[in-house]
């Protein structure tokens, strides 16, 4: 993994993490560092840190497998952020999509942190965040990073990359791991710990 020198927010800066969502959103993508952030924000208030999902007209958006989850906010009125969180799954769509591209760029000028989980780095590839940096995505989709921007540089076997101001993932379950590391980056190795350990996330694979 990649990690970069930790930038915490200032006193006047925002400290919300908002987590967006979408119809097609794969679910581990968004409920993963979910459970990470919420019981981080939630369990240490004192940390100044708050999360929550928001949708693009704050209407429930239908999973990838079909999951429903109705979300906080709009992207009209969520916080203002100090991390936004886009995570992957059925992203043709807003890959497709010129105003969503517009809208990722207007963020990339006011929030502080982009991070993203799966195939979320390859609609930041698309609006062209992306340009000449390391990243990383879902394993199967690794060829879509440089065919939306050779610049690129993709590091295949990482389980999420810092590049400073911007953090990609790999897929599914690797949001998890990138959550804990935004803890860590953000309120230290001690608490990173601590949420891991009240989540009881301690991976051994069977197999």
């Amino acid at each position: 993994m990649t990690t970069a020198p930790s930038t915490r927010p200032g006193p006047g800066d925002p400290h919300h993490i908002g987590i967006l969502l979408f119809d097609g959103v794969e679910e581990l993508d968004a409920v993963g560092p979910w459970e990470v952030l919420s019981w981080w924000t939630r369990s240490y208030p004192e940390d100044g840190y708050t999360a929550s999902t928001f949708s693009t007209d704050g209407s429930a958006v239908t999973c990838n497998k079909g999951l429903v989850i109705s979300p906080h906010h709009s992207r009209d009125d969520v916080p203002e952020m100090a991390v936004l969180l886009h995570p992957g799954g059925d992203t043709r769509a807003l890959s497709a999509d010129d105003e969503h591209l517009e809208w990722l760029r207007k963020q990339r000028t006011v929030v502080p942190l982009l991070t993203s989980v799966c195939t979320g780095s390859l609609v930041y590839a698309k609006a062209g965040l992306l340009r000449e940096r390391p990243a990383t995505t879902y394993w199967n989709a690794l060829g879509g990073l440089t065919e939306n921007d050779p610049t690129i540089e993709v590091r295949a076997d990482d389980r999420w990359v810092d590049d400073g101001d911007v953090v990609t993932a790999a897929g599914v379950s690797a949001g998890i791991d990138m959550a804990l590391h935004l803890v860590r980056r953000l309120a230290g190795p001690d608490r990173a710990r601590e949420v891991r350990r009240g989540i009881q996330y301690d991976p051994e694979p069977p197999v």
